[in-house]
C-alpha cells in the first residue's frame, strides 16, 4: 500500500552562524560528533538543546529508514524551534529563506521520495506573503506554521492578508505546536512535550474556529499535528463553551463548533489504535492522514503501522496511507509512483 508521511522533520546539515550575521543570539547550531552517526542542537551560546541523528539531516539516511519500512513519500518541514518568529523581520525572511532553499533542493535531488514544506516569517506578514509567492514559482505546495505566532494566536487579524494568500496560490498550511504554554511552570518529566504539545494544537484549532478562519478562509486547506492534539478529546467541552457562554465564545463567529468537523486535516500521530478509530469517526475518513513526527523518539517508529493494525477496509486505509494527503497538498500519485 502506497503511503505518504506528512509529518517528518529536516535540517540542514550546515546552518549559518546567524548571531555572527545578525548581531544577536538564540540560534540553533549543529555540532556534528566526530563518528558522523549524529549531532547535537545546541544553541550559539553553546547550550545544549537536542540530540539528532545522521537522519535528520541527511536524505540518504532518510531514505534507508523509509525503504525498509516501505515508505513511499515523507513530505518534509523545518523543526519547529527554526521558525524563529521572535527575530527581527528582515532577519526571519532571511531564515526562512535558507530554510525553504535547502528544503526545496532535498526534494529536487529525489523528487519522488519527497514532497516540500516551507517556513514563513510571519511575525512580518508582508514578508510572509512575499515568501508564499516565492515558494509558489518554486512549485512548493504548502507551508508549515506555527500553533500560534508570538503573541498572535492564529485568528489574529494580522494573519488575514497571509491567509488570503496561501489560499489564492491553493496552498496547504500544516500547524505544528512550538513555544508550548506553561513550558516554564512545568519543566519536569518532558510535561511541555506530552501536555503542552496537545494542549498548543487545540489552542490554534479552537483560535482558527472561533476566529471565523475557516469561515472567512472556506478554501484555505489546513492540517494539524498529532492528531488535532487535546482537540478531539475536549470538542464537547467546545461545543458545550460555546452553547452556555455565546457572549465570549460566538462573539466572532456564530457557527457552532462541531459544523467544522470535516473542514481540516489532522495527522495519525496518537499512539492508540482506539483513539486513531476514534478521531477517524469524528474527523471522517477523508481527514486523517499518515504523520509520524519522523525523526524524533516521540513520533511512530514504524510508519503507518497504528494505521494497519485497525481492523477498517481497505479503501479506508489507502485514504489515510496517501490519498487524504494528496488531496490536502494538490498533488497527484501518478507523479510519486514508480
Amino acid at each position: 500500500m502506497f503511503k505518504i508521511d506528512i509529518h517528518t522533520h529536516i535540517l540542514p546539515p550546515e546552518i549559518p552562524k546567524f548571531k555572527e550575521r545578525f548581531g544577536y543570539g538564540g540560534f540553533i547550531q549543529l555540532q556534528e560528533h566526530a563518528d558522523c552517526c549524529g549531532a547535537d542542537m545546541v544553541d550559539d551560546s553553546g547550550n545544549f538543546f537536542r540530540r539528532i541523528h545522521r537522519n535528520c539531516y541527511q536524505a540518504d539516511a532518510r531514505i534507508e529508514d523509509m525503504n525498509e519500512y516501505d515508505l513511499n513519500v515523507q513530505v518534509l518541514s523545518t523543526v519547529p524551534v527554526m521558525f524563529s518568529y521572535w527575530t527581527k523581520p528582515a532577519d526571519g525572511e532571511y531564515v526562512s529563506s535558507f530554510l525553504n532553499d535547502h528544503i526545496q533542493g532535498v526534494c529536487e535531488k529525489h523528487p519522488k521520495r519527497f514532497i516540500p514544506l516551507g517556513t514563513l516569517p510571519l511575525q512580518s506578514p508582508k514578508r510572509a506573503i512575499k515568501e508564499i509567492e516565492r515558494l509558489k514559482k518554486m512549485n512548493v505546495p504548502g507551508v508549515e506554521i506555527g500553533s500560534h505566532i508570538n503573541n498572535w494566536n492564529l485568528n489574529a487579524v494580522e494573519l488575514h492578508d497571509v491567509y488570503a494568500a496561501l489560499e489564492e496560490n491553493n496552498m496547504a498550511v500544516f500547524v505544528h505546536p512550538w513555544e508550548m504554554m506553561g513550558k516554564d511552570q512545568m519543566s519536569e518529566y518532558w510535561l511541555p512535550w506530552l501536555v503542552g504539545m496537545p494542549a498548543e494544537t487545540s489552542r490554534a484549532i479552537c483560535s482558527m474556529i472561533f476566529g471565523g478562519i475557516f469561515k472567512k478562509f472556506p478554501k484555505l486547506k489546513v492540517a494539524f499535528a498529532h492528531g488535532g492534539g487535546s482537540f478531539p478529546m475536549t470538542i464537547g467541552r467546545v461545543e458545550h463553551g460555546f452553547n452556555v457562554r455565546p457572549d465570549l465564545c460566538a462573539k466572532d463567529n456564530s457557527v457552532n463548533p462541531k459544523e467544522y468537523l470535516g473542514h481540516f486535516w489532522v495527522d495519525t500521530l496518537v499512539h492508540d489504535p482506539e483513539v486513531l478509530r476514534y478521531l477517524i469517526q469524528l474527523m471522517g475518513e477523508d481527514k486523517v492522514a499518515l504523520g509520524t513526527d519522523y525523526p524524533f523518539p516521540l513520533g511512530e517508529h514504524i510508519p503507518g503501522k497504528i494505521v494497519n493494525d485497525l481492523e477498517i477496509n481497505n479503501n479506508i486505509k489507502e485514504k489515510i496511507m496517501a490519498l487524504n494527503a494528496l488531496e490536502w497538498l494538490g498533488l497527484k500519485l501518478e507523479d510519486y509512483k514508480g
